[in-house]
């Protein structure tokens, strides 16, 4: 990613560019990299397994729900940058109406960034200390090169890594730990 300009940008700034995939990280304007295969593959693996059994009303035969599952959705948060996280959540219980507008201006409950060769240095430090900051409760990140998932969960003191598991494993990760998710579906297994 590069920055596109030096000047503050903000949310209006980011409305005016239309549906090209920009970010405002400290009040810079930076255009979200290009995905490759393995991250389209990824995020649509993770996205249709969570959604599936999470994204609906709680309880019912097809899963726990509870929750609101997006994808590529503009996020503000309180320190002013605006993400657009390859996944994103929150929970009914506290969001009980789907989120709306952009940029949506409720913080998630959960954020899941799929690293890209481009992008990786930005998911792993600034947007990490910037959802820590944010106290978003759990933040994922799959890395397609090595083929691994890592849970972060927030404590008052910084992320915990709460997980981290590689390709062949079946884990329970949370805050969807109801239900086990293969780690390999991420990297193209069936």
């Amino acid at each position: 990613m590069s920055a596109a300009s030096k000047s503050l940008a903000t949310a209006e700034t980011l409305l005016a560019l239309g549906d090209e995939p920009w970010e405002v990280i400290h009040g810079i304007l930076v255009r979200k990299a290009d995905p490759s295969a393995e991250h389209g593959d990824a995020q649509l693996a993770l996205g249709s397994t969570i959604r599936t059994s999470f994204h609906r009303s709680t309880g019912g035969p097809g899963g726990p729900g509870g929750w609101w599952i997006l994808s590529e959705v503009d996020v503000e948060l309180q320190t002013h940058e605006i993400y657009r996280p390859d996944l994103v959540g929150w929970r009914r219980t506290r969001l009980p109406d789907r989120p709306r507008g952009r940029p949506v201006r409720v913080r998630p409950d959960w954020v899941c960034e799929i690293l890209s060769y481009s992008n990786a240095k930005m998911d792993l430090v600034e947007k990490l200390d910037v959802y820590r900051r944010s106290e978003i409760p759990h933040y994922w990140i799959i890395d397609p090169d090595t083929e691994t998932l890592t849970v972060h969960r927030w404590t008052a003191d910084g992320y915990l890594i709460a997980l981290r598991a590689a390709r062949g494993s079946i884990v329970r990760a949370e805050p969807f730990d109801a239900i086990e998710i293969a780690v390999g579906s991420f990297f193209g297994d069936e």
